[in-house]
């Protein structure tokens, strides 16, 4: 077997980056590749994505919660509407990470969907385009970033979007099913492709 992969204590085959820590391994079987198509949630992963930069993931994973019930569970509307009351708030909360840059790049970022939302019907639907229409299962080579995802991050920041560089947005895309990346051996690989192909996208 690769040393890309590894077997839990379950037995189970995975991806080798979940380790064994409980939370982790949860999250690598349940939702991580999985088509995510609430607008709310996608607005949610792509601000959580935004604060890991210079972290790590699991750091993130651990103050989830914590993240969700101090942005109003990433309303978008709500989130749009914060001002600096909210922002010293957010700075004052010791159960998220305190960056005045990522909780400012948060409120402008609500809005920017917002945008996105009223000229293409919804968040879901802007991201698809940049989805790769044929993607050959990934390799054991770790990347950071993509053709689709460098183009999903300069329109993104065109329109005005801040922390969504290009390796934020490839971990962005992996994680909501715009491409799946579990390596092949991983035991829910094909599972989260038949979920990929049957998702129905809103327009």
């Amino acid at each position: 077997m690769h040393d890309r992969l590894s077997i839990g204590d379950d037995g189970v085959t995975r991806c080798w980056w979940p380790g064994t820590d409980p939370l982790y391994v949860h999250y690598h079987d349940k939702e991580w590749g999985r088509p995510v198509l609430d607008d709310r949630a996608l607005f949610g992963k792509l601000s959580l994505d935004a604060f890991q930069a210079g972290l790590s993931w699991i750091t993130i994973l651990r103050k989830r919660e914590a993240f969700r019930s101090a942005f109003d569970g990433f309303d978008l509307e709500t989130v749009a509407g914060y001002g600096p009351d909210d922002v010293q708030r957010l700075l004052a909360d010791a159960g998220i990470v305190r960056h005045r840059g990522k909780i400012e790049a948060t409120i402008n970022n609500a809005q920017a969907v917002l945008s996105l939302v009223d000229e293409f019907g919804s968040f879901a639907n802007y991201l698809r385009r940049f989805a790769p229409s044929i993607q050959a299962p990934p390799t054991y080579e770790l990347l950071a970033a993509t053709p689709e995802s460098e183009a999903l991050s300069r329109d993104l920041r065109a329109r005005g979007f801040k922390f969504t560089g290009p390796t934020v947005v490839y971990a962005f895309m992996q994680a909501v099913g715009l491409v799946n990346d579990h390596l092949v051996g991983c035991a829910v690989r094909d599972e989260v492709e038949r979920e990929r192909t049957e998702a129905r996208w809103p327009r």
